[in-house]
């Protein structure tokens, strides 16, 4: 530890609170919307006739934008209001640039706008957790980089010489988001609302899931865990438990988290050893993860007692306390033989929400009853509506986990089911591995509506709570002194007044796992055989194709045939990583509520295709899936085409110069060809130049190229 330091001159200086109300205001405002999406997609689960057969209400396109609503609306806001709010009180200095608040504040309002407008349009990249077309991408950078240098700049001003442990994990958050999304957002822009990433097929899986799991770690994980850091011992007025914890806590989980991105892509086409490693790191993570609900525990004890009593205290320690059982629970299903029953299932599902509702919501939750109060110099209005808020929403959540729980394990042990004697599958039609699960969808959905009912109570509790309160003073003034003189620290101590220095080696810890684990993509060239029989997709399987991502098809369908032995006799022959080297983006999908659709090219007719679109129930009884009427009724697009090819050949797709030029005629002949077979159907002519032909077209090439031949 440091020695008294000589003090400097008695400074004046005021924060800016309005910024973080704005963005509390925000934060209960999208929490509520993005509740409110995941309760609809979740009756949407439990009946298809939620999806009201409208297109921009289904579940393939309200799922994104929940995700999104989520994850950057609600979740982001609330991490700049904590993050404003703390880093001024912990730096003694206001807010570096007060324009620069407003502007980011605006800036992300506008982002999460365009991107309620754009994703239930159809406007979507294809990528979970980076679903926003290129434009908003752009925006996203710009506003994120204002974020950055409004919160390094207060940084450089502050009165504290020492960086407390919140503001740490605050420049890891700040500075591995920005690496994480422009990486993988590099695309090339086709029109105004379409793109093309640059990576592809195995690649592009790699990228994305390097950027989509450390999203979850560095946007879901280390903000809230600095949150933790400041505002647990601010609730209790004591400090944190251990120092030392601390500093192993952050160094190791920073080094640690990014390796983990793998686990993702298991038992897939990947190199082997891309895969342990990533097993292996997700494994390592239980220590650091556990060490920092172990910190936020023990700071706890001994107030066991306000606990009990006070909803904030509640919310806090039971957010601490889901923290440690999702990232063991994590850990536990990259192990690969849990990961071969969890993953595609609803368990992952269940696994998720136990993160975002009780570590997330939970934790700003009890951050929100900490500062409003605060803020608004005030008491809460009911602390009665303050613990129904708690206990509506972990009944909620416990109804959620179970019933996800049950609803994967069932999925996965059914779809594994073998007849040793015969060799066949137990459960062939994949419908009964669906209908089986429904049930548990309905306890789901309304575990989802008692959570939505606890936050609109809070809504509630604070709109009371604020119209009581006088105005806040927003010129109120502080004393501080600034340091000076030098720093006689040593050790991490002396590390913790060098603000540059800490933010590389951040930077550096992050870069090593970044580099190792995208290797493979880096090298790609090299690990994944060409296969001759692999060709470039036609120029309405391009259309066919843009369309099944437009509808969100991925969040339901996998295209990845796992190397296990039950999905090779229900689906066919393991995927390849050849077969998708012209795939932008990747679809291998995360979740199959719906059946793998590697190999389903050739395996029904058109006729089948086509009906399956306009009622999946007259093919498949029992399908939950939505209806698509106005696929029937669009027209597909075609003067785009030779714009599509020319940008997929400036990505390296090899197309010719001729198959450009001729990308609308040669379109309009393959729909000749599946013409010709519906009208054998007495589907009318008139359907020739619609939506569902070019996605008829695209199915029925999927797997097709190296299909083996029959014997």
């Amino acid at each position: 530890m440091s020695t008294e330091l000589e003090k400097g001159p008695l400074e004046e200086f005021s924060y800016n609170d309005k910024i973080v109300r704005q963005f509390l205001y925000a934060t209960l405002l999208w929490g509520a919307v993005g509740i409110l999406l995941g309760v609809i997609i979740a009756f949407q689960l439990a009946s298809w006739k939620f999806n009201f057969g409208l297109e921009w209400f289904t579940f393939g396109r309200l799922r994104p934008l929940h995700t999104n609503a989520a994850i950057f609306a609600f979740c982001g806001n609330a991490i700049f209001a904590g993050v404003y709010y703390s880093t001024q009180r912990l730096c003694k200095a206001r807010i570096f640039c007060d324009t620069l608040s407003k502007i980011h504040f605006w800036g992300w309002q506008l982002i999460i706008v365009a991107a309620a407008i754009s994703l239930p349009m159809g406007y979507s990249h294809g990528k979970e957790y980076a679903e926003l077309e290129w434009p908003i991408d752009l925006a996203i950078t710009v506003v994120w980089v204002i974020f950055a240098v409004n919160f390094f700049g207060t940084l450089w001003r502050r009165r504290e010489r020492h960086l407390y442990v919140a503001l740490w994990f605050y420049i890891a958050t700040i500075v591995t988001v920005a690496i994480l999304h422009i990486v993988n957002s590099i695309e090339l822009p086709v029109t105004l609302m379409k793109s093309y990433p640059v990576w592809a097929g195995a690649q592009d899986a790699l990228i994305q899931w390097w950027y989509g799991h450390n999203a979850v770690a560095f946007f879901l994980t280390t903000p809230f865990l600095g949150l933790m850091y400041y505002f647990i011992p601010k609730a209790i007025n004591r400090p944190v438990y251990s120092y030392r914890l601390s500093i192993i806590h952050f160094w190791s989980l920073v080094f640690i988290y990014i390796w983990a991105g793998p686990h993702h892509l298991l038992y897939t086409s990947l190199p082997e050893w891309a895969q342990t490693l990533g097993m292996s790191f997700s494994i390592m993570l239980w220590a650091p993860s556990w060490g920092g609900m172990i910190n936020g525990l023990m700071t706890l004890k001994g107030a066991w007692d306000r606990v009990r009593k006070e909803p904030l205290l509640k919310f806090l320690a039971t957010s601490v306390t889901f923290y440690g059982m999702s990232t063991f629970e994590g850990p536990m299903m990259s192990i690969k033989s849990v990961n071969a029953l969890a993953h595609y299932t609803d368990w992952v599902v269940g696994h998720v929400h136990s993160g975002t509702i009780g570590w997330n919501i939970m934790l700003v939750s009890g951050i929100l009853y900490y500062i409003i109060p605060k803020m608004f110099k005030t008491e809460l209005f009911s602390q009665k509506l303050a613990n129904f808020h708690f206990w509506t929403t972990t009944v909620g959540l416990v109804l959620y986990i179970l019933s996800m729980w049950t609803a994967g394990i069932t999925q996965g042990l059914m779809w594994r089911g073998i007849n040793s004697e015969t060799g066949q599958l137990l459960y062939p039609n994949f419908v009964e591995t669906v209908t089986k699960i429904v049930p548990m969808y309905w306890v789901r959905a309304f575990g989802g509506v008692l959570i939505l009912v606890g936050f609109l109570t809070m809504i509630y509790n604070f709109i009371k709570t604020i119209k009581a309160a006088d105005k806040p003073d927003d010129n109120e003034v502080f004393q501080a002194h600034a340091f000076r003189g030098a720093d006689s620290s040593k050790g991490h101590r002396k590390l913790e007044g060098l603000t540059a220095l800490f933010t590389v080696l951040t930077v550096l810890a992050i870069l090593v796992g970044s580099a190792i684990e995208i290797m493979p993509s880096i090298l790609a060239s090299k690990w994944i055989e060409k296969d001759p029989r692999v060709k470039p997709y036609t120029s309405l399987e391009i259309a066919g194709r843009d369309i099944y991502i437009r509808e969100g098809c991925y969040v339901c369908h996998s295209q990845m045939i796992r190397t296990m032995a039950h999905e090779e006799i229900r689906y066919g022959k393991p995927s390849q990583a050849a077969e998708f080297i012209y795939d932008r983006p990747f679809q291998w999908g995360s979740r199959r509520i719906g059946p793998d659709l590697q190999r389903i090219g050739g395996k029904y007719t058109d006729i089948w295709h086509y009906r399956h679109m306009y009622d999946p129930r007259e093919v498949t009884a029992g399908s939950i899936m939505p209806i698509y009427p106005w696929l029937f009724k669009k027209k597909t697009d075609l003067g785009v085409l030779t714009k599509k090819l020319s940008a997929m050949k400036a990505l390296g797709v090899p197309y010719s110069d001729e198959e450009i030029k001729n990308a609308k005629a040669d379109a309009l002949k393959q729909a000749d060809s599946i013409m010709a077979s519906l009208e054998k159907e007495n589907v009318p002519s008139s359907m020739k130049n619609k939506q569902i032909i070019a996605l008829i077209a695209y199915l029925q090439r999927l797997g097709t190229d190296i299909m083996e031949e029959e014997e």
